[in-house]
């Protein structure tokens, strides 16, 4: 297992430890999180945590793709762990924090279900030998899913002193662009998709 890889795994780790920290019942052990109140905003620090942690997590998935170009260590088993490790960081996340009730239902199941179809037609173009590009909508959903996520682990702060919802805006944003990425993957695809394979 090369470098790259390692990395990609520990990212897969990280996010047991985020998930853990938002989901299990600690108080069950005896145990609390201390809550803070930051100029009238309640904080609680396992929230604050597992931000920090999203944040690594989130730059190992620059780290290890970065390294594998560099030292030419790209491997089959490195692209699917990767692409296996971003899902698995996103998508939980995304469930945990609406069903706490930090963000609308909607933002997951658009987000999720457009990466459903995205690989879908990833796939279908790969198993007849093209390559699918990776668009600017869906460069646009990642970024803002990725920031407004890290703000709705520091509860939208500073922007919550001004009462404005950046994290949510930007979440909103990012399913807007999740509708719009997964329509041109369909258009720029379909006549891969509606091709027959080639019978060798």
């Amino acid at each position: 297992m090369n470098l790259p890889t390692k990395i990609t795994v520990l990212r897969l780790f990280l996010t047991i430890v985020i998930v853990a920290l938002l989901c299990i019942p600690f108080s069950f052990f005896g145990f609390n999180f201390p809550k803070y109140d930051v100029n009238g905003v309640a904080v609680e620090l396992n929230y604050i945590i597992a931000g920090v942690i999203f944040i690594i997590a989130s730059l190992t998935d620059f780290l290890d793709g970065y390294l594998a170009r560099k030292n030419n260590q790209v491997t089959d088993t490195g692209k699917m762990l990767d692409a296996i490790a971003d899902k698995v960081l996103v998508n939980p996340i995304l469930i945990i924090l609406a069903a706490n009730g930090f963000i609308n239902a909607i933002i997951p199941v658009i987000i999720i279900s457009r990466d459903i179809i995205v690989d879908a037609i990833k796939m279908e173009a790969a198993n007849k030998g093209k390559v699918v590009a990776a668009i600017k909508s869906g460069k646009l959903k990642t970024a803002s899913m990725m920031v407004g996520l890290v703000l709705v682990f520091f509860y939208n702060i500073p922007f919550e002193f001004i009462n404005i919802r950046v994290d949510l805006f930007l979440l909103y944003f990012a399913s807007i662009m999740s509708i719009i990425s997964a329509v041109q993957y369909f258009t720029l695809n379909k006549d891969i998709i509606f091709t027959k394979s080639e019978v060798l």
